[in-house]
């Protein structure tokens, strides 16, 4: 193989025929096998997969993180010609952060709780030698600047709990960039966070390119995000390259059944009204408020946060309501208040013309079972202690179901979510994300509810899962004629399967409407800026 074909002109960094393995009692015995892929001088490349697909994996052993259960076992990945495989480890110490640079998924769980934002971006100069405190302090107010970080002098001093998610990710940005590396590494940066807020990301990091000509690998399962911001497109899966090219060539004429099956399954703006048999109203709130009180200190001022105020709309039977807007605008709230998690302060709930509001929880407990809840993070959800068919039994017989029926209904609904009844005897750590939620589906199900709150149920999960639960729940509720709430950030999905919209920012709705209305005629400024920011509009 001549030095050329190892590393094409204009390439930077070139992966050739990488392997990592994965521990013996695997499913698969390889993480990447044979996986061969470029990324040139100045360009965004984005890497596009499912879970499982080796996308991530492959990032991490580019900068040498990969966990100590994987090893390579084959391969290079030629930096500038030089293979950083073999490379001795100080020296590879030297050029991760300074050359090779990588953006977190998670950058609460990346940055160090006990240190400000100031202190965790200098660590960076301090680790590589900066010994020049003015200049140091410097160069850290100006990232903070140039990551459109609002009050710079403020915020620098500030610890990470106590900045938004959209700010976390911008800090981990600044801590990337500090020394200006050649490549950066982006694994996942926008996949929890709102579009509005993602749009900004996704800007700010094809500002900062254009302006450094960094070479970017931007790891994502959204092929929204890809339409976005890619110059060329890797698809893998199972560890495995299946195809690569230009964004607009992967994207309007994908060669294989995967990459076309992942893009099918990306959810579009609905371009005509549901036909919807609405049945009788099963719930209706009138002027729902509650409000957040925290203290500032010992002797602090109290401060009051307005998470819903005066929310009002009705729920009829089989019918899908929507609830949508940024984090912070109180559709969590809402939702856990419905539920009775958080009592309201002020307003009615009528569950099936009854006020549930101001009951306790003795007299809400003979109604709970009408009203279930999908929770965002199934796995955190369901005790990790307890097998599968125990947390789907446990609360139906603590409401006088018979175990022997309760054992029935839970083996039948594992059967219906696509599960069979071998899980019942297993734990969720056995389980992926997407295999969790289905469980989430089936515990809600058990109680036979007429109401269903369903929070960010599917904003973790990859389009073609996604695709899948979303079609499992459309089944349930046409079978059962469920009236749902569907708590969701995703402008597409919420497009797609809700029957009517609200929309919320600051506690209040600012509209109403059904999908239609809402997603292509919005008439409040704040609905129009979400519109505006759904990546990929044009796929």
């Amino acid at each position: 193989m001549t030095d050329l074909h190892r590393n094409p002109a204009g390439t930077i960094l070139a992966v050739r025929s990488l392997d990592v393995s994965l521990p013996r009692n695997m499913e698969r015995s390889h993480a990447v096998e044979g996986v061969s892929l470029d990324l040139r001088q100045g360009e965004i490349l984005c890497v596009v997969g499912e879970s499982g697909s080796g996308k991530s994996v492959t990032a991490s052993t580019v900068m040498g993180l990969l966990p100590p259960a994987m090893r390579v076992t084959g391969g290079e990945i030629l930096y500038k010609g030089r293979d950083l495989i073999a490379m001795p480890e100080a020296e590879r110490r030297q050029l991760r952060g300074k050359a090779i640079s990588m953006i977190f998924q998670d950058p609460l769980s990346a940055l160090n709780p006990l240190m400000t934002i100031e202190e965790q971006i200098d660590e960076v100069f301090v680790a590589h030698g900066v010994t020049n405190r003015a200049e140091r302090e410097r160069r850290v107010l100006e990232l903070i600047t140039e990551v459109g970080l609002p009050d710079p002098p403020l915020i620098r001093k500030q610890y990470p709990f106590r900045l938004s998610g959209g700010q976390r990710q911008r800090v981990m940005i600044a801590i990337a960039l500090a020394l200006d590396p050649d490549i950066l590494i982006a694994d996942e940066p926008t996949t929890a966070l709102d579009v509005t807020i993602q749009a900004q990301i996704l800007d700010l990091i094809r500002r900062l390119q254009a302006k450094k000509n960094t070479s970017v690998m931007f790891i994502t399962h959204d092929f929204g995000v890809v339409a976005d911001i890619a110059d060329r497109v890797v698809v893998m899966e199972k560890g495995h390259v299946v195809e690569e090219g230009t964004a607009d060539a992967v994207l309007r004429d994908p060669q294989h059944p995967y990459t076309r099956r992942l893009i099918a399954a990306v959810p579009r703006l609905r371009e005509a009204e549901n036909e919807v048999k609405a049945g009788e109203t099963v719930l209706e709130v009138r002027g729902l408020s509650k409000t957040y009180r925290s203290h500032a200190g010992l002797f602090g001022k109290v401060r009051v946060v307005p998470a819903v105020e005066d929310v009002s709309f009705t729920l009829h039977r089989g019918e899908t309501l929507g609830v949508v807007g940024e984090s912070g605008s109180g559709k969590s709230s809402m939702g856990k208040v419905l539920m009775k998690l958080v009592e309201a302060d002020a307003g009615e709930i009528l569950l099936g013309g009854r006020d549930i509001r101001p009951m306790g929880e003795a007299e809400f407990r003979q109604l709970r079972p009408r009203i279930q809840m999908i929770f965002q993070d199934p796995f955190a959800s369901l005790n990790p202690r307890l097998t599968i068919g125990t947390s789907l039994t446990v609360g139906p017989v603590a409401h006088g179901l018979d175990r022997k029926e309760a054992h029935r209904r839970a083996l039948g609904l594992l059967e219906r979510v696509g599960l069979g009844a071998a899980a019942f005897e297993r734990y969720p750590h056995e389980f992926s994300g997407g295999q969790r939620q289905r469980v989430g589906i089936a515990r809600a199900l058990m109680f036979d509810p007429q109401i269903i709150v369903a929070d960010e149920a599917v904003s973790a999960l990859d389009v073609s899962i996604q695709a899948q639960i979303l079609q499992l729940l459309a089944e349930v509720q046409a079978e059962k004629h469920l009236a749902m709430i569907f708590i969701t950030h995703d402008l597409r999905v919420a497009s797609q399967i809700c029957d009517q919209v609200i929309v919320m920012n600051r506690g209040r709705v600012v509209e109403a409407g059904t999908p239609m209305q809402i997603f292509h005629n919005p008439q409040e400024a704040y609905s129009r800026q979400l519109m505006q920011a759904i990546p990929g509009s044009d796929l």
